[in-house]
């Protein structure tokens, strides 16, 4: 149990949607999304889909009043996520844009073509520290429930359960000097860090990317 009657369990099912929801309006620094992206379901299941739909043991929210307010997803496995996003959610994302044709729509091809021009000048590329630190997550709270100490309760929860689960480290990426400073306090390491480029159009600069790890044993 948590502050404020705030509680954390596992996921189930029926928390999709709100998971959905939170991670669309928490994208893209929490500039307006429809700046970059003209579809939500297509936004949300490159955020969402692997976490909640392959390996829902992996997932967690936080609870005030029965509604979700909060939640971490991520996998003990990342080789296995890269390789099922590759295989089968890429090609439904691919369908998807093509029949509802949002990748004609001017604001989302704009945004592709600036993660292209990244991807093509190597920002893309770092490290690979799964073997060290196989597991990742993705945390987001609702803007209204900041600063109660929720993501600081996820995160320690989310490393408990990773532990039980025998797994050496966990590491992730994160692409803001607050979120940054905030899993260090926690007790994470920073990997690597750069700069991604493909948000300069619209923000005016370039912005940090840190890699962040945690080893658990």
């Amino acid at each position: 149990m948590l502050n404020n009657n705030i509680f954390i369990r596992k996921f189930n099912n029926c928390d999709r949607e709100d998971i959905r929801r939170i991670s669309c309006d928490t994208a893209f620094l929490e500039e307006p999304r429809k700046v970059f992206f003209d579809d939500d379901e297509i936004l949300a299941d490159a955020l969402t889909l692997y976490f909640t739909d392959y390996e829902p043991d992996s997932c967690f929210v936080a609870v005030k009043n029965d509604k979700i307010i909060g939640y971490i997803i991520g996998t003990t496995d990342v080789k296995l996520m890269q390789k099922i996003f590759f295989i089968r959610i890429i090609p439904l994302l691919i369908i998807k844009a093509l029949n509802k044709r949002i990748i004609f729509k001017r604001n989302t091809l704009n945004f592709l073509i600036h993660i292209l021009l990244s991807l093509l000048k190597g920002e893309f590329i770092r490290p690979d520290f799964s073997k060290k630190y196989p597991a990742t997550l993705h945390i987001n709270i609702d803007k209204a429930f900041r600063r109660q100490n929720i993501g600081k309760q996820l995160i320690e929860y989310y490393l408990k359960f990773l532990k039980e689960k025998n797994v050496s480290g966990v590491h992730f990426g994160v692409i803001s000097e607050s979120a940054k400073e905030f899993f260090i306090k926690l007790g994470f390491n920073i990997l690597f860090r750069s700069k991604l480029s493909y948000l300069r159009y619209y923000l005016g600069k370039f912005i940090p990317y840190y890699i962040l790890g945690n080893l658990l044993k």
